[in-house]
């Protein structure tokens, strides 16, 4: 049987992390994979292990740090995770999401939610950025939904709204900044599967066909709980492959962590622009 996370576990996270920190972070960011470098270059930075914090998840995958870093990029105050919790390194959705929850407690407003994907429109590339404009929630469709058991009433309701699961301000906003920074920005809508195992042929052809531009195996279980309990959020795709729809390709997880860096600084000044906008 699932065991499901109290707000007295998320708590206990939280004040443990409030005890070592001086600021109030404005904003949220999940660094996804490839992508971890943006957390080097937070200044006056405090880092907490996931391992030191109470019955939190710890990251298994190579590219994923594994640590909060609570700081000040373009002089706002910050929470960077450098490396994310998967569903399919064994934990369960709640674990997978406990750091957002950690934020909510913490009373950060907004979350900024990155990721290497797939490309699954094939007007993508390797190396494209792409704006998460919407999401498809494959791994919840089939039962696993982050928000499933006792509802957390102290932060959002038991069935909430997912109309408008990225803030339409803060795409804005992003938009303009990718234009003053002359970097060409993909648009579109961002599939959910649990993993490890990247698609099959079959797979991709199926999503292209529902309306997906780009596939991973994360994000949206992290976007539905921050809209649970009312943080704004932002979604960046780094593009790392290009689909492979006839099975001619092999993918592999080094060809997602070299084209994140590529990807990193394009992302980086992206975010950058963002947090200077807020």
């Amino acid at each position: 049987m699932q065991k499901f996370i109290s707000l007295n576990q998320i708590d206990e996270i939280a004040q443990k992390i409030k005890s070592q920190i001086s600021i109030q972070p404005i904003a949220g960011i999940i660094l996804g994979s490839g992508l971890n470098g943006l957390a080097d270059s937070v200044a006056d930075a405090v880092y907490i292990p996931y391992s030191d914090l109470p019955n939190f998840p710890v990251s298994t995958v190579h590219g994923h740090v594994g640590r909060f870093v609570i700081g000040k990029l373009e002089d706002k105050p910050v929470m960077v995770m450098q490396g994310r919790i998967h569903y399919y390194e064994g934990y369960t959705m709640g674990e997978c999401t406990l750091p957002v929850r950690v934020m909510q407690r913490l009373n950060i407003p907004s979350l900024i939610v990155t990721n290497a994907a797939g490309g699954v429109n094939p007007d993508f590339s390797p190396g494209d950025v792409m704006l998460i404009t919407d999401q498809l929630n494959l791994m919840g469709m089939s039962g696993l939904n982050p928000l499933m058991g006792p509802n957390l009433d102290e932060i959002g309701p038991r069935f909430p709204d997912m109309s408008q699961p990225y803030d339409k301000v803060l795409c804005d906003l992003t938009r303009k900044v990718a234009k003053e920074n002359g970097i060409g920005l993909q648009e579109g809508v961002y599939a959910g599967l649990s993993g490890p195992s990247f698609e099959s042929p079959a797979d991709l052809r199926f999503l292209r066909l529902i309306g997906v531009d780009a596939v991973g195996m994360s994000t949206v279980p992290e976007v539905i709980v921050a809209r649970h309990g009312n943080m704004r959020a932002l979604g960046l795709s780094g593009i790392s492959n290009k689909a492979n729809l006839d099975g001619s390709t092999i993918t592999t997880h080094e060809e997602v962590i070299e084209a994140g860096k590529v990807i990193t600084p394009k992302i980086e000044k992206i975010i950058r622009g963002v947090l200077r906008g807020l």
